[in-house]
């Protein structure tokens, strides 16, 4: 009886200590940014807000600041808004709504499974609010400089229509392949763009209808990325090789060769003025942005690897006087060229906290000399940085551990102004939040893992502990909330597990940036070994190490690429890892080699037993560990059928596992209704198979 009472006691107060203080819909339930952009002209912003899936633009301006709704779609209806730009005068904003901008078919999302087809449309709306004008159904607009008209693509052509939509849109010019990275001339009078033409893509400028297509320097390459020079004289471009016959190694690492070239418009006269060094770090850059190709006043600006990191160098136009702007160990992203065309701005992971290495904060430097300055510092997150068109003023997106995301005034090192404050709701648990501690330790092969480790404030024996594995690969979580939304979501999610009881340790595993090229692209990854997995058991063995965690009661969850070593992790070692959640993951990486017209790689065979081997299919009789999968059948990230054929191997060897599938909904759950459905099922699921067996 006594020893009934005891058990009956200690149960209540562990239920007390497990008792969740905010619930999941409350802290999913901030208002994410996103497109922060800043007028040419003035000291004007604008920015998408999805609230609890109700996604509208927000606007703001000098001096005040006042976040203003300017648009009213008030429905869960998965419909995205992205491509917004204010116009050059400052009176108008473009955007897009609808579609899909993260995953490889941008086509319609009909999320909300509507019986009326959803469309993909470019509309325009006065600064100040009012009626929205539907431009034309498409994507990716421009505005021209003089603010009257708009450029978009539908169906690979590039069309043209006026801002207030008083004319319908109609064809710029034809010409064939799939036809985009259209750029104004200075003045108006011409447009520059590119024509994909799949094995090999040309650069082009468009005049009037009278005057033919004038294709610059065309080759047999692909050329990419053009940017006018400031006189409207000069274009400069990207050119890789193009998509040749040979027959390459598929198992050994290439030098993916890049070079910089300049065409003189009036003459068409074209040069190389930079090739790429014959290194694989130099190859060309396989991060967000490519090589930000950007014109400034007299230097030509763009990015590489070539020292291990990320960073950003200047020429000038002849391709002379090469210099770094941004020397160190850090990487920069989310770049910017002020309306000067005199500084860049741009977000980096370093500063002078240590930990910054797992932060990012804001910077500035000259186009022609390495003087690069910080704009933020600190142990907050701030990134997307953009400069006001008077080029006086700084914003960003800041975060902290505690609070999501905001648009933010930076100036003096610092914060000194959120915007749209009062958009957060009351019952956010902002006090509930704790702050991730960096965690560093090895993998069997001495690989240097990185991690953010998310423990309860009330600590107790045998705690259960979660490993989550974020998706990309090549991303990098922070130690605070993530500035992408997809990752926001499971910032969120990790913070609600630790307000359950549990331990969560976030891994930042091989394959990932912010830590350098070889961190990024290591030897053996992915299809070719699955090198990086070592790192994620890696994770598992430090949790189970550590005094309080209970190394029987330890799960796993990820999405995506995360899904991927997910899967792995519960096929390969369910001992380590007794239960988990794989959301839409890639579970088999073994596809035919072959492609018609060609001749099979020298190593095809062997590539195919490596990637067969870095399956997690292949692991099927060792799988024993709970799992539940999860995946919506409108994902154009990663193929449905990669559940649907995990789930027949797991029928077909009766396992018996849970599922949950999204109709309709994409990779990035469009819905918020379906990401909170998502989130739900995976902290109840890793609940009841961790926590609730004690």
């Amino acid at each position: 009886m006594k020893k009934s009472l005891l058990i009956l006691f200690m149960l209540l107060s562990t239920s007390k200590i497990f008792a969740q203080s905010f619930s999941l819909k409350s802290v999913l339930s901030y208002p994410f940014p996103s497109q922060l952009v800043a007028a040419p002209t003035g000291t004007k912003i604008a920015w998408a807000a999805n609230e609890q899936g109700k996604r509208n633009i927000y606007t703001a301006a000098a001096p005040d600041y006042k976040a203003v709704k300017i648009t009213s779609y008030n429905e869960d209806d998965g419909q995205e808004l992205t491509s917004l730009s204010i116009s050059p005068d400052g009176t108008w904003i473009v955007f897009v709504r609808g579609g899909d901008h993260g995953g490889r078919d941008g086509g319609p999302v009909n999320a909300a499974s509507s019986a009326i087809a959803p469309k993909i449309q470019v509309l325009a709306i006065s600064f100040t609010g009012g009626k929205i004008i539907t431009i034309g159904e498409g994507d990716n607009p421009l505005i021209s400089p003089n603010s009257k008209q708009v450029l978009f693509s539908k169906a690979g052509q590039v069309l043209i229509a006026p801002i207030d939509g008083l004319m319908p849109a109609k064809n710029l010019f034809y010409a064939k392949g799939i036809n985009g990275g259209y750029k104004w001339s200075p003045d108006g009078e011409k447009v520059a763009f590119v024509s994909n033409r799949t094995d090999h893509a040309f650069v082009g400028i468009y005049t009037n209808d009278e005057t033919p297509v004038q294709w610059l320097s065309p080759s047999f390459a692909k050329d990419n990325m053009p940017v006018w020079s400031p006189d409207g004289k000069e274009i400069a471009f990207i050119r890789t090789p193009g998509s040749g016959s040979e027959t390459d190694s598929i198992l050994s690492r290439k030098h993916q060769a890049w070079a910089i070239c300049t065409v003189n418009v009036s003459t068409g006269q074209g040069k190389q003025i930079w090739k790429a060094p014959e290194t694989i770090r130099a190859s060309y850059p396989s991060i967000d942005g490519g090589a930000n190709l950007q014109w400034a006043r007299d230097k030509i600006v763009f990015t590489s690897y070539e020292d291990g990191w990320p960073h950003l160098y200047s020429i000038n136009p002849d391709g002379s006087g090469r210099l770094l702007l941004t020397p160190g160990n850090y990487g920069v992203e989310n770049i910017k060229l002020g309306s000067d065309k005199k500084t860049l701005v741009f977000a980096a992971n370093t500063g002078k906290d240590g930990d910054d290495l797992e932060r990012r904060h804001v910077y500035k430097v000259s186009v022609n000399q390495a003087n690069m300055q910080p704009l933020s510092s600190g142990k907050g997150i701030e990134a997307y940085p953009v400069i006001s068109g008077d080029n006086l003023t700084f914003f960003c997106l800041s975060a902290t551990a505690e609070r999501p995301l905001l648009p933010a005034v930076i100036a003096g090192g610092k914060v000194i102004k959120l915007i749209g404050e009062s958009l957060i709701p009351t019952d956010f648990p902002i006090k509930e939040m704790v702050v991730p501690k960096h965690v560093r330790f090895k993998a069997a092969d001495g690989n240097t893992v990185y991690g953010q480790l998310f423990s309860p404030k009330k600590m107790i024996k045998n705690q259960p502990a979660i490993v989550y594995v974020h998706g990309g690969p090549q991303r990098q979580m922070f130690l605070g909330w993530n500035p992408m939304d997809y990752y926001s979501i499971d910032y969120a999610l990790n913070q609600y597990l630790v307000n359950l009881g549990f331990t969560v340790l976030a891994v930042n595993y091989r394959l990932g940036t912010g830590y350098g090229f070889d961190f990024h692209k290591p030897m053996g990854a992915g299809a070719q070994g699955a090198s990086e997995y070592q790192d994620i058991k890696a994770a598992g063995e430090w949790l189970a190490a550590q005094p309080g965690i209970n190394k029987d009661q330890i799960g796993i969850y990820g999405g995506s690429y995360g899904g991927y070593l997910t899967a792995l992790a519960l096929g390969k070692d369910s001992k380590l890892f007794a239960a988990g959640v794989d959301i839409h993951g890639v579970n088999n990486r073994f596809s035919s080699q072959a492609t018609e017209g060609k001749e099979p790689a020298p190593d095809a065979t062997l590539a195919a037993k490596i990637a067969l081997s870095s399956s997690p299919v292949s692991y099927i009789n060792t799988w024993t560990s709970p799992t539940l999968i999860i995946h919506a059948d409108d994902d154009r990230n990663v193929a449905f059928n990669q559940s649907v054929d995990l789930a027949r191997r797991f029928e077909d060897k009766h396992f018996e596992f849970e599922f949950l599938v999204i109709p309709d909904d994409t990779h990035h759950w469009m819905k918020f209704s379906n990401g909170l459905k998502v989130s739900e099922a995976t902290a109840k699921f890793l609940k009841r198979k961790l926590m609730d067996k004690k």
